[in-house]
Parts: structure tokens; C-alpha cells; sequence
């Protein structure tokens, strides 16, 4: 009975742990207007390594980023995918998981 308790406990740790390992980055980006605007933001930064989702709220543009444990994603990178979709980033900010509450630095 022990095994077994020990055995979902450590289950569930490990589960947390893996959700609250990647790393979620919030974009302001100007110029958001529309669903075609938000397809082309998504595109762009689909392409840098390591990005596993991005999510852009158009009414208030900003855009969410989540990558991999232990994958970079720099504000020189975030300016730059943002120019080359057509739009200027107005901030950038790295924030916890949505597992783990948000934190803007």
C-alpha cells in the first residue's frame, strides 16, 4: 500500500516539474489588427528552435511564447522574428509557466 502511494506521489511531482519547466515569454508587438496578423506572428516564431506554442490575443496585442527547458529565446531574437512577420515589439518579458502563475521580470 506504501509502494503504491509512494509510486502516484512521485508520479505527480514529476508531472508538475515537466509542465513547469518551460519557459513562457510575453511580447507587446504593434501593428496587430487581425486573424491574417496573428497567422503571420505565429509563423514567424514557429521557425526559432525550441518554440512548442505561441498564442497572440490581437485585442490586446500581445503575444505569449513557451519553449523548452533550456532553449534560449533573447529580446535581440524576439525583435527580430517580430520585424521579419511585420511588426515592431513594443516589450518583452519572461514569465513563469501558467503552471506556476506568471511573473513578469
Amino acid at each position: 500500500m506504501y509502494k503504491k502511494g509512494f509510486l502516484m506521489f512521485a508520479a505527480l511531482v514529476f508531472s508538475v516539474a515537466a509542465l513547469a519547466a518551460n519557459k513562457q515569454y510575453v511580447l507587446g508587438v504593434d501593428g496587430l489588427a487581425c486573424p491574417f496578423c496573428a497567422f503571420g506572428i505565429e509563423k514567424r516564431l514557429n521557425k526559432i528552435d525550441g518554440v512548442t506554442e505561441v498564442q497572440v490575443d490581437i485585442g490586446e496585442s500581445v503575444v505569449k511564447v513557451t519553449l523548452e527547458e533550456g532553449k534560449p529565446f533573447t529580446e535581440a531574437q524576439a525583435r527580430q522574428a517580430v520585424n521579419e512577420a511585420g511588426f515592431t515589439l513594443r516589450s518583452y518579458a519572461e514569465a513563469e509557466s501558467e503552471a506556476g502563475g506568471s511573473r513578469a521580470n
